[in-house]
């Protein structure tokens, strides 16, 4: 029994080890999924600015007006690029992530399939203990009715 206590008690942590990683990955999941959704958000203005900025210069623009369109369009530009670098980051982290919660996967399915082969084990000593225990019965009551003829 100790060993299977022992085993219980791995199990245990592993599961909960794999449980925390899963929970790692659904939140980086989360924090990616805000991210693409920022970086469309970014595009479409980025867009709808230069739509706007090509209108403006069809009716005519004024020089300081062209110099903020460019200048808006500039930042535009750069907070784009910067959310595009933060989110290959974040599909890293996601990636190691998944990695991690998978082997911790792998260590808790290795100690289920142990513990799966210990109690199969433990089956097979308890219906030889039985079988034991049967034809020592049998051999028993065989034996007594000779003695009292």
């Amino acid at each position: 029994m100790p060993k299977t206590s022992a085993l219980e008690t791995l199990i245990e942590l592993a599961q909960t080890r794999t449980d925390d990683a899963a929970r790692r990955l659904g939140f980086l999941n989360a924090q990616g999924l805000d991210m693409e959704a920022k970086l469309v958000l970014l595009t479409q203005y980025s867009d709808e600015y230069r739509a706007r900025f090509r209108a403006s210069m069809q009716q005519g623009l004024t020089a300081a007006g062209w110099r903020n369109y460019h200048e808006f369009i500039d930042k535009l530009d750069a907070a784009i690029s910067q959310q595009q670098e933060a989110l290959e980051l974040m599909r890293q982290r996601v990636a190691a992530s998944e990695a991690a919660w998978q082997s911790e996967r792998r260590v808790l399915n290795s100690y289920d399939t142990l513990a799966q082969r210990h109690r199969q084990i433990q089956l097979v000593h308890q219906a030889k203990r039985e079988q034991r225990e049967t034809d020592e019965w049998a051999n028993s009551a065989a034996i007594r009715p000779a003695r009292h003829s």
